[in-house]
């Protein structure tokens, strides 16, 4: 008989190196998705997401081409808690949606002979809307909170100010590492990030815990 099927969710903080992780993951060969990807197609053109958000935020957050303008969008919500609020009620239902479906899909799967018996799925605040109870266990990407804001001026191009009011709109970092089943430390070089993806990954499917890669 083949192990159960294993929901496992990976989550950190803005610019903790969430997605390094979950492509060494994928090249692993586990069955991946990513949150912020299927956000993005919930408010694509023609969408009944777009709709609410153009609604709610005026047509000011549109390209010419008529897609979702995200950087002046988010420069709307990080400023503002109530309108970020407003933003994750009509985008997190839908993500979540579509992501219990990628997952019970995944599980018809696991039950064919050699398909993965576990997913990942990668939620940037998973913690934060409370949504960690649908999964079986929890991996945590982190680094210092210092990392994250020079790791995100950099890829944004924003400034520091900017940067720390994004950390803020979430959970602090320790909080979500004190509460994982698994951490994997991010501060290193990108192979020593790899290294320690790896080392995760040999821990979720050591002896005990009933979950393997392949049948």
């Amino acid at each position: 008989m083949g192990a159960r099927f294993e929901r496992l969710a990976l989550t950190g903080g803005i610019a903790t190196g969430k997605s390094v992780c979950l492509r060494r993951f994928a090249q692993l060969g586990l069955p991946t998705i990513d949150a912020d990807v299927v956000a993005r197609a919930v408010v694509a053109p023609g969408t009944a997401g777009l709709a609410a958000v153009v609604t709610r935020f005026g047509p000011g957050i549109l390209r010419p081409d008529g897609s979702l303008n995200r950087a002046a969008l988010g420069h709307l919500v990080f400023a503002d808690a109530e309108a970020r609020s407003h933003l994750e009620d009509i985008v997190h239902p839908a993500v979540f949606d579509a992501i219990e479906r990628w997952l019970n899909d995944q599980s018809r799967r696991a039950s064919d002979a050699g398909a993965p018996h576990v997913a990942i799925a990668d939620i940037p605040l998973l913690y934060e809307v409370g949504q960690a109870g649908r999964f079986d266990r929890v991996i945590v990407a982190a680094c210092p909170p210092e990392q994250q804001i020079e790791r995100l001026m950099a890829r944004d191009g924003i400034t520091e100010e900017a940067a720390r009011r994004r950390l803020a709109a979430q959970w602090p970092i320790d909080r979500k590492r004190a509460l994982a089943d698994f951490v994997i430390d991010t501060s290193g070089s990108m192979d020593e990030t790899i290294a320690n993806v790896d080392h995760v990954w040999a821990q979720i499917i050591g002896p005990g815990h009933g979950v393997s890669g392949h049948e």
